[in-house]
């Protein structure tokens, strides 16, 4: 019986070895391709001002973040709070070294947030994003969108084996849409149904457009425009066929026809066949969040459509602007890495039945062998494999139980092997004994 509880708290993730070294595996791999594709390493404070975190927060954020209380301070509240997300911080990071930075501002993020929401299936409160971002001073090229939504495919191809789909939409289109239409104090309210329409049903959709306060006519224009999506020549012209007369809607067409242009440029042909018709156009995709201004998009996984998002990101026009007056529009995406794990867990799509993390298991049968163990682990170590040595006193059969469970290979070392230096590795999967090169 436990003296204590020692089961972690609801909504934190921990992981038995194996599991723990897929997870970093993932992590690792997506670090790569945000390097490969010039983003720089920044890390923020976990632990930053609270009226920092909440100079752009909304909503319930402020009930959500966890202030970090000093004992002599619990009776007086406290002005410092865990980080909930990487953008607030990268805010801050930009104003506070904006004369050391070159810009455009490539800077990827990767690490622990915190929000003390309901813990439930798939949300956690401690959880790591993997953030990428490009930052402008003044002004960025529309370009750098189509370079985010680029890298964020790459990185997903990079720790998923199942065809990825990138929706990509413009926030001025449905602001354009509704002013044209004369109805853009029904924004906010047009924006939430659509966000939320593949969550319900079309009635209950159209419902909800009556319920707006719109027109038949209004609500039969907002519908098709919402089911606009495809190939970046069919969404163009769908949306085109609209007939809006207004600005901003006509340079939201102009950007999602270059972002997509411009992305489709970026993919190599026949480089991957999840490549084909991986990045499309795609109404329904808005983003909630207010700080997004044009590009926007989502990554799915087609074949599971119900797991919902798996990650994305969009164009923000001054990501500084509750910091300081000089103007600094970015762009960026972000994988939520704790929840995808957890999701292609429940989905049994992470093929971990045969994975170790541990190179080789070596054995030395008796303590007279134990030199040549360390000798040898020393050598597979320096050729880059992760090596373990079982130098307990049980008996060999309870060594090899112990290294097939974290090992790929054993090497057992007796008398005869220490005295020719001839060292046979067993797969602990297979079973096949091979001689051991390295």
């Amino acid at each position: 019986m436990k003296a204590i509880n020692t089961s972690p708290i609801s909504g934190m993730q921990e992981l038995l070895p194996a599991r723990q070294a897929i997870f970093d595996q993932m992590k690792n791999e997506i670090a790569r391709v945000y390097h490969l594709h010039g983003f720089e390493s920044i890390e923020t404070p976990v632990i930053d001002r609270t009226d920092i975190l909440l100079a752009k927060a909304g909503g319930d954020t402020e009930k959500q973040i966890y202030k970090v209380v000093k004992t002599k301070e619990a009776s007086e509240g406290s002005d410092q709070a865990l980080r909930f997300d990487h953008t607030v911080p990268l805010a801050r990071y930009v104003v506070e070294h904006e004369s050391q930075l070159a810009f455009p501002f490539r800077a990827t993020q990767i690490g622990r947030n915190f929000r003390g929401e309901r813990a439930q299936k798939g949300r956690f409160r401690e959880f790591y994003q993997c953030d990428m971002d490009v930052i402008g001073r003044n002004d960025l090229p529309l370009s750098y969108d189509a370079e985010v939504i680029l890298t964020f495919l790459d990185a997903a191809k990079a720790i998923l084996s199942q065809k990825i789909l990138i929706r990509v939409s413009n926030r001025k289109l449905l602001t354009g849409l509704v002013s044209g239409l004369g109805i853009k104090e029904k924004l906010p309210g047009i924006s939430s149904i659509i966000d939320h329409a593949e969550k319900v049903t079309p009635e209950k959709t159209s419902a909800a457009l009556i319920e707006e306060g719109l027109s038949e006519a209004e609500k039969a224009k907002i519908e098709t425009f919402m089911h606009i999506s495809g190939t970046r020549e069919e969404a163009i012209a769908r949306l085109k066929s609209l007939e809006i007369s207004d600005p901003i809607f006509e340079e939201g067409i102009r950007e999602l026809d270059e972002v997509l242009r411009l992305a489709e440029a970026g993919i190599l042909e026949n480089d991957d066949p999840r490549d084909d018709e991986a990045i499309i156009a795609d109404m329904m995709i808005i983003r909630g969040l207010d700080y997004y201004t044009g590009t926007v998009f989502e990554t799915i996984l087609p074949d599971y459509k119900e797991i919902g998002s798996i990650g994305g990101g969009g164009r923000y026009e001054n990501l500084t602007g509750y910091f300081t007056e000089q103007k600094f529009p970015g762009v960026g995406g972000s994988i939520g890495l704790t929840r995808l794990f957890y999701i292609l867990s429940e989905y049994n799509l992470l093929k971990d039945e045969d994975f170790r993390p541990i190179s080789y298991a070596i054995i030395p049968i008796t303590a007279g062998e134990q030199p040549a163990a360390l000798q040898l682990a020393a050598k597979l170590r320096k050729a880059g494999y992760l090596t373990d040595i079982i130098l307990t006193d049980k008996r060999l059969g309870d060594r090899m139980t112990h290294a097939a469970k974290i090992a790929t290979s054993a090497v057992v070392l007796g008398e005869s092997e220490v005295a020719t230096g001839d060292y046979m590795a067993k797969n602990l999967q297979t079973g096949e004994i091979t001689p051991l090169k390295f």
